[in-house]
């Protein structure tokens, strides 16, 4: 088994140090601390920067951390946020419905699965935490896209693929099916993804009503739909109850 890679371990040093400082620090000082040659820091610290882990200051020639790592961690602690206070809810919407639940948040252009609570039954299920969905195809994604806390143009931009024969894959079907879950409140997804599967999705909303995640509901079509083809009533009421509990634990108002 391949051994750490030191200068991985040195980057992490230098992150490590300029993250537990209170102010920003000079090529010798980060040297300095870490017992490392000038060259060697310099080397590294560039790299960082032409990422964007680290910014220096052009008067000073010092460094701290940059935009992009302190953008990452805003996202870790909202994403885990957003699980933490939804595990319970998730758990017992899961009971109460019979069906899987899943907990979306946008990943670059996709819907990333967080948290994952399985149909309550003995039939074979595979964890789905860490899968990426299609924000067109899936209910968690048209509710993401609906609320715009993904953009559209995206999405239309990089193409709307058929999964289905089922799926919306022409702009203005997309449009008016967004303008629909608005204008409901929730998104469903039926043989869009894949077929035989069926889903409804209802916004989480965090501080100032901003939409944050969703989360949803998913199964096979028959134990979704009314015979109609139609998401059955009764699971989006539990659906969008569970959706609006998360939300004032997220400190939205109630809507």
């Amino acid at each position: 088994m391949a051994g750490p890679v030191q200068s991985i371990e040195r980057a992490a040093a230098i992150l490590r140090l300029l993250a537990g400082g209170p102010r920003r620090l000079g090529l010798g000082e980060v040297a300095a601390s870490l017992g490392l040659a000038k060259g060697t820091a310099h080397g590294i610290l560039r790299t960082l920067q032409h990422v964007d882990f680290v910014e220096q200051d052009e008067a000073t020639g010092k460094y701290q951390l940059g935009a992009a790592l302190l953008h990452l961690g805003t996202s870790y602690l909202d994403v885990n946020e957003l699980r933490s206070r939804s595990i319970n809810w998730a758990d017992a919407l899961a009971a109460r419905s019979g069906e899987a639940v899943r907990l979306g948040t946008p990943l670059e252009g996709k819907v990333l699965i967080v948290h994952h609570v399985f149909r309550p039954d003995d039939t074979l299920q595979t964890l789905d935490v860490g899968t990426l969905l299609p924000l067109h195809a899936s209910s968690l994604g048209k509710v993401l896209l609906a609320f715009g806390t993904e953009p559209v143009e995206s999405a239309l931009e990089s193409g709307l693929e058929a999964y289905t024969r089922h799926t919306l894959v022409a702009p203005e079907q997309l449009t008016r099916a967004l303008a629909e879950v608005r204008e409901l409140g929730w998104a469903a997804e039926v043989q869009e993804l894949s077929m035989g599967e069926a889903g409804v999705a209802s916004p989480i909303r965090g501080h100032g009503g901003l939409v944050v995640g969703a989360i949803g509901l998913s199964g096979p079509v028959e134990r979704i739909c009314d015979n109609q083809g139609r998401p059955r009533s009764s699971l989006v009421t539990l659906l969008r109850e569970a959706a609006r509990a998360i939300s004032r634990d997220l400190g939205a108002a109630r809507w």
